[in-house]
């Protein structure tokens, strides 16, 4: 399955269809989306604004990275992205959570906590959810039912 273009160069859309739900959380009402055509620059800046460490100087490469997952669910404030969860997933074994990236600024609001919840919701039981943690946060994951393993292996990127 592949991404739609929506038009804009740096923005695509899900293959599902797009999913749009307000829940009150403790910094007022965030709204969450899933197939939420998104910006690769807006994306880049979420991801700086978090600390997650990614190519955000490389906009073609976010802008790839967004076109060639097949589950992204959005957080927003008003207009603003506050956060994402970027998978890849075959719906019936396996999801790999590439990005979970939070604001700064509204982190331990719950916002991270309900995208996974999301991610999870929608992938359903049958599938197992994993990830690459980043050192400063591998005592969060567990915070939120994911175990700690010792059996996967890596190939490092080269660039």
């Amino acid at each position: 399955m592949g991404r739609r273009r929506s038009g804009r160069a740096g923005r695509y859309r899900s293959p599902v269809s797009e999913r749009d739900d307000a829940v009150p959380e403790p910094l007022g009402l965030v709204t969450y989306r899933e197939g939420e055509a998104l910006d690769a620059a807006e994306v880049a800046a979420l991801f700086d604004a978090s600390g997650i460490r990614r190519p955000t100087h490389d906009l073609p490469r976010i802008a790839a990275m967004l076109a060639h997952a097949n589950l992204v669910i959005s957080a927003r404030q008003g207009e603003r992205l506050i956060g994402v969860a970027r998978a890849l997933t075959d719906f019936s074994y396996c999801c790999y959570l590439s990005d979970l990236a939070v604001a700064r600024d509204v982190q331990r609001a719950g916002v991270g906590r309900e995208l996974v919840r999301r991610v999870r919701e929608r992938i359903g039981p049958q599938s197992m959810l994993l990830l690459l943690s980043a050192p400063e946060a591998m005592e969060y994951y567990p915070r939120l039912g994911f175990e700690r393993v010792d059996n996967a292996f890596l190939v490092r990127r080269t660039t």
